[in-house]
């Protein structure tokens, strides 16, 4: 188990700027994610402070991780997969069995419900299609129902379905989540089919999926799961409620309202743009590190004494 002052959610540049801001002001800070599936990882930024004409994402993130690492911050490269939030810490555990508990934790994973891009995907939306396997396996109970992915998340959604669905069929290709989480949906009874679905069928709902090995295959619900589990699941997991569109509000200092608990970048809505992700994981870093400081001066003064609903 790893004890850390602050957990930052997320290996992209506003994570990693607020892992910066942090361990600069002698706290200990945790990155938990995967630079690789960062959103810009594979981009091109442009109009960018600094930096004249096109400059490469990859690029921006590579110098970002080795510059928080000379200040001491601990990478941990494995997604989340559940998280707990016990009043005074936090608790958190990767797809990798990973348990790392914290004082302060800074949401920073992104937008990162995805979508397909299949026909009849947006059509039936509602009508079958989810993107949230833990929001809405209540609807099939007894049903049989299709889990599109090759992450942490879609492994995790096929087993959470076998607990409700007749049926689960869990569809991939080039799988990237952890053996023991794909262990634990294939073992539950989720049928693994390696392929790409070309299309989802139904007229007024789902009816069926199209495979790229030429199958069709008659599901009543589909559940897209593209990525690692969302910012919007973990922060809910932790006692935030996230606004409709899956956005986290953020105060000036990015306090989120629960204590101990901040939000930067994409999460926190638009414009979803490098500078305003960075410059609120300055805010986020600066705000988590002054809560730690709070606390820990308290518990010296008084040890019965809590802290209070804010970011000071």
């Amino acid at each position: 188990m790893l004890q850390t002052d602050v957990a930052i959610i997320g290996a992209g540049p506003s994570g990693i700027q607020a892992s910066i801001h942090v361990s600069r002001k002698k706290i200990t800070a945790t990155v938990i994610g995967k630079p690789a599936s960062s959103a810009i990882q594979g981009a091109k930024i442009e109009n960018y402070f600094g930096f004249f004409g096109e400059i490469k994402g990859s690029e921006i993130l590579n110098e970002s991780i080795r510059q928080a690492k000379s200040f001491g911050v601990n990478f941990i490269n494995s997604n989340v997969v559940s998280s707990v939030n016990e009043q005074h810490t936090f608790k958190f555990i990767t797809e990798d069995d990973n348990v790392i508990r914290s004082k302060a934790v800074i949401i920073a994973a992104g937008i990162s419900r995805k979508e397909l891009g299949v026909p009849g995907e947006k059509k039936l939306f509602g009508k079958g299609v989810s993107y949230c396997a833990s929001c809405d396996c209540n609807f099939y109970k007894g049903k049989t129902v299709a889990v599109i992915g090759n992450d942490t998340e879609s492994a995790m959604s096929a087993e959470l379905m076998t607990h409700y669905a007749h049926k689960v069929y869990w569809i991939f290709s080039n799988i990237k989540a952890s053996q023991s989480v794909v262990n634990k949906a294939i073992n539950s009874g989720a049928v693994a089919i390696n392929g790409k679905i070309k299309s989802i069928n139904g007229d007024e709902k789902v009816n069926s999926i199209s495979i790229s090995n030429g199958n069709k295959v008659a599901v009543d619900g589909v559940f897209i799961e593209l990525g690692a589990k969302s910012a919007a699941d973990i922060a809910m997991d932790i006692g935030v409620m996230p606004n409709i569109d899956d956005t986290i509000t953020v105060d000036h200092n990015c306090f989120t309202g629960i204590r101990g608990v901040f939000a930067c970048g994409d999460i926190t809505g638009k414009p979803w743009q490098v500078a305003k992700a960075v410059g609120q994981g300055a805010v986020a870093g600066i705000a988590a590190s002054d809560f730690i400081k709070s606390i820990s001066d308290n518990n010296t003064s008084n040890p019965q004494t809590t802290c209070k609903n804010s970011p000071h």
